[in-house]
């Protein structure tokens, strides 16, 4: 038996490696609805990534159409005699909505699932077309035309949304070479070496296979053109676990036989033989090791593989295919047999995977759901694997050094550092290392030794139990803080004359009518040192504007808007921008009270130039699209990088009931007087949380309140003033392009000198590059410089690698 393989254009492979999406659901599920969803877009011919957030609502109903479509899947394969192998049967436990008569189990059976299968993908549609998850379809339609190949990935770690069929999605209707596969949260990239072969070597495990036919699988893999296939039969665990090890390595893994998952969908096992039944951990090492000698793809075709499949992403290996429900013969064999003929025959994987699966529409009639089996659970990659790419190319000759052999050697060093510099400072201006650059910058930041709070300042949060209280007297509140409330604080705390009250909790004028008289009574006692806040709006959460409140004047009003890196981290402040139609401040939230507090000092604020603010004696200096390590950086006014205090406690914090109540009227006179007091929420369900570049120091990532961004905000300011505490600054243009060179020519002197003294040439090289990052450290934590570090070591790194090719 021969594979027709036909000749496929490869530039679906082209296009394939240039559009990919990469949806994050982050850690909902369908019971909770998922707040966070992040779609990260790669478009062909665009440099740069994109970004769009998101959101998504439960669904709970999705996991009960799930457990309504496997019922009749299962009651209709027993009606045709088929066996199905599950290991965790679902009980028969029929909805009154699923009408099956005894009398004609297969007719009606047949119906009720064309029936089920329809309102599924209803459903997806409905789900997906939630108004919160409108801004990622919006850019998917517009990014992207139904002829490209794009590779959808959902990164997910809930067993349930993992069964559900997103291949029915309207979008993967629309574009017909989309295809979609399942990833987990947490991805490492492995280094893998390619298998010193010019084959595709496969691995095929033929597993027990009492009352199934695997020898057609056998036949199709024994065919395939341009592959070395191993085939294992019913091994002993023994025997599988040294072929694993081999040390020619596995570009394939397959698996036809008998396999389980839980019920959970977090683990399985197969049956390598009639006696022998082995989970994924048992056979970590063995897989670790072939994931490491060049292991691309693993294929199970046996049944209820999402257990399985869920353990292999574990130890990352790249790609992946299961079936998601036990799986007759035929319809396992068809799907191989289609999968090797496109996949081989030059499609790109993921599109071959989709074909295979479409075609397995054919089978409906005598297997229905045949082609809602398979499905791929894969690691995030830029570039789509294909057949052609894991046969091994011969290695070119080496072409003649553009340096000459006779050239002397500090012309070779200029030259070589002078080009590497060059093209690194190339790359870093198209944005290509600023990922890179502040991911480092978030690792000084968080080197730097542990500072005292701020005691200029204090907090009065608001929390889940403060907003009880509220409710408890009766209360009528807006949000998190009801106007009465507000009066009764400011009362309290306005008699021992704080120097600055900010409040920063949203108050919207529409609401007044809650308790019109406490309002008023709100508006009223706002003195000079209150300051509210407004939201402009826009952005990359593309907020909506918030205005002010009534009767308050703008001079006390700041706004509260966020200046988001791509990564959605906060390292910068505003000081001002433009103002919105109904926030009409030009200053932000932080800016007006550290103005107010610092004004009442006697000093002054000036604004020298576009691009330099004084206040003080201190200068700041705006961030620009092509400053430091920003090279995309879309500023909307004057915003600056924010020095964090190095302190898990900005300031002093107190509950807003320990206050109201009476607890701390003895200690108020200290908390208070002559302090700036920052009035905000810390529950969580308000979703006023963000990341810093602290957040990923812990694990899990910790997130900081807005209140206490605010802080951190005020106190880089007044602190740098008066304490003369460290402005962020960074080189000119020319000035780190002489520093990227002198380290690319550090690098040369390190090669001239000991390339032929291996050991004391990594002593030097490793030296010089933690020196590297000492200075970097150093500079950014005594005097705030911000020092190219990436394109340093990349320079470095380019440099010692052109001398170690031309000293081979």
């Amino acid at each position: 038996m021969n594979l027709a393989l036909p000749k496929i254009s490869r530039s679906h492979c082209l296009l394939l490696m240039s559009n990919l999406v990469i949806l994050n659901l982050g850690r909902g599920d369908l019971y909770n609805g998922f707040a966070w969803v992040t779609a990260q877009l790669q478009v062909q011919d665009q440099p740069q990534n994109r970004q769009v957030i998101g959101s998504l609502p439960a669904a709970p109903h999705l996991v009960e159409l799930y457990r309504h479509w496997q019922l009749l899947y299962d009651l209709l394969y027993q009606a045709r005699s088929f066996i199905i192998h599950r290991s965790h049967p679902q009980p028969i436990d029929i909805d009154e909505d699923i009408q099956i008569d005894d009398t004609d189990v297969t007719h009606v059976g047949e119906a009720d699932f064309a029936e089920v299968c329809q309102e599924f993908q209803h459903q997806i549609d409905i789900w997906l077309d939630s108004p919160d998850f409108s801004p990622i379809c919006r850019q998917l339609y517009q990014q992207f035309n139904p002829n490209q190949d794009i590779r959808v990935i959902i990164q997910t770690e809930d067993s349930n949304l993992r069964k559900i069929p997103w291949y029915t999605w309207r979008f993967f209707r629309d574009y017909p070479h989309a295809e979609v596969s399942l990833s987990s949260l947490n991805i490492e990239p492995r280094k893998t070496t390619q298998p010193p072969t010019k084959t595709v070597r496969i691995l095929a495990i033929l597993g027990d296979a009492t009352g199934i036919d695997i020898d057609v699988d056998q036949q199709y893999l024994a065919s395939l053109d341009g592959a070395e296939t191993v085939f294992l039969v019913e091994p002993r665990r023994q025997e599988l676990n040294e072929q694993l090890w081999h040390n020619q390595g596995w570009t394939i893994l397959f698996f036809a036989g008998h396999s389980s998952s839980q019920r959970d969908g977090n683990s399985g096992e197969i049956y390598i033989n009639p006696n022998e039944r082995l989970t994924i951990p048992q056979l970590k090492h063995a897989l670790n090791e072939a994931i490491a000698a060049g292991l691309q793809l693993a294929i199970f075709n046996s049944c209820d593989g999402l257990g399985l499949a869920r353990q292999l992403s574990d130890l990352q290996i790249p790609h992946i295919i299961v079936m998601r429900e036990p799986v007759p013969d035929n319809v396992a064999q068809a799907f191989l047999k289609y999968f090797l003929i496109e996949f081989a025959g030059g499609r790109c994987f993921d599109l071959a995977v989709r074909k295979a699966r479409e075609r397995l529409q054919g089978l409906e009639g005598e297997f229905p759901g045949a082609s809602w089996l398979p499905i791929i659970v894969q690691t995030p990659t830029p570039i789509a694997p294909t057949w052609q790419n894991w046969l091994q190319q011969p290695k070119p000759a080496p072409k003649p050094s553009i340096m000459g052999a006779r050239r002397p050697r500090w012309q070779t060093l200029l030259l070589s550092s002078a080009i590497a510099t060059g093209l690194v400072m190339g790359v870093r201006w198209l944005g290509f290392l600023q990922s890179t650059e502040l991911w480092a910058f978030d690792v000084l930041m968080r080197m730097r030794p542990t500072e005292l709070p701020d005691d200029r300042l204090v907090i009065i949060t608001i929390d889940a139990a403060d907003i009880q209280y509220q409710d408890q007297q009766g209360m009528k509140r807006q949000g998190s803080l009801a106007d009465q409330a507000l009066v009764n604080l400011l009362d309290k705390i306005q008699p021992h004359q704080p120097a600055v009250i900010g409040l920063d909790i949203y108050r919207d004028p529409v609401a007044f009518r809650l308790d019109p008289d406490a309002a008023k009574q709100a508006i009223r006692e706002r003195d000079q040192r209150f300051i509210d806040i407004c939201q402009i709006g826009g952005g990359v959460r593309t907020s909506p504007e918030i205005p002010s409140p009534s009767g308050v004047p703008v001079q006390q009003v700041g706004f509260s808007d966020l200046p988001y890196d791509p990564d959605l981290v906060i390292r910068r402040q505003i000081f001002g921008m433009a103002a919105g139609t109904q926030c009409q401040t030009q200053q932000s939230f932080s800016f007006q009270i550290a103005h107010h507090y610092l004004t009442s000092r006697d000093i002054e604020f000036k604004r020298l130039s576009r691009t330099r603010f004084q206040i003080g004696t201190r200068i700041f200096p705006k961030s620009e699209r092509h400053r430091g390590g920003y090279h995309n950086l879309d500023s909307g006014g004057f915003e600056v990088l924010l020095n964090y205090r190095a302190t898990q406690r900005i300031a002093q914090k107190v509950p807003l009931q320990q206050i109201l109540d009476g607890s701390k009227d003895g200690e108020l006179a200290t908390l208070i007087r002559d302090r700036i007091v920052l009035i905000g929420t810390i529950d969580n369900s308000y979703g006023d949380y963000h990341l810093t570049p602290y957040s990923a120091a812990f694990k899990p990532i910790q997130e900081l309140s807005g209140v206490e961004i605010q802080a951190q905000m005020v106190s880089h300011i007044i602190s740098a003033v008066l304490n003369q505490r460290p402005v962020v600054w960074w080189f000119p243009q020319w000035g780190d392009v002489l520093w990227v060179w002198a380290w690319s020519g550090i690098a040369g002197v390190c090669m001239e000198r000991w390339h032929q003294q291996r050991f004391y040439l990594i002593v030097a090289g490793g030296t010089a590059l933690a020196a590297l990052w000492g200075c970097g450290f150093v500079f950014l934590w005594r005097t705030g410089l911000w020092l190219p570090l990436m394109p340093s070591i990349v320079a470095f790194a380019i440099v010692g690698i052109f001398y170690f090719c031309r000293s081979v």
